[in-house]
């Protein structure tokens, strides 16, 4: 069973930046497409930003597009959402998984951005 343990969050103020990761176990990581979502308050969980498996395509959530940037590390079973000029509608917690949401959900990591 892969496990997902997401790190990096915090609060930050508004043109801030994060940096998150995401561990996963397993070897199979490598063979997935990987994304990042998010879920606000109140709202449903949505993917923002995803990576194929050699990482040579990304996609993103036209709300985050430009701002921020995913990658990953097979080496380190691990993907990373670097996220720049933060806004408040960026507050959620952030989750990774498959592109299809195919493993158990981890705990995910609260970001908070303040106006």
């Amino acid at each position: 069973q892969v496990q997902l343990v997401e790190s990096g969050g915090g609060w930050v103020q508004a043109g801030g930046s994060l940096r998150l990761s995401c561990a996963a176990s397993g070897s199979i990581f490598a063979i997935r497409t990987m994304g990042w979502y998010r879920q606000a308050p109140g709202k449903r969980r949505e993917l923002v930003a995803s990576i194929t498996p050699t990482g040579g395509i990304t996609t993103y959530a036209d709300s985050v597009k430009g701002r921020f940037t995913i990658s990953r590390d097979n080496s380190k079973n691990t993907v990373y959402l670097q996220m720049n000029s933060l806004k408040p509608e960026d507050t959620g917690a952030y989750y990774c998984n498959t592109a299809t949401g195919l493993w158990p959900w981890g705990q995910g990591t609260q970001v908070t951005v303040s106006s």
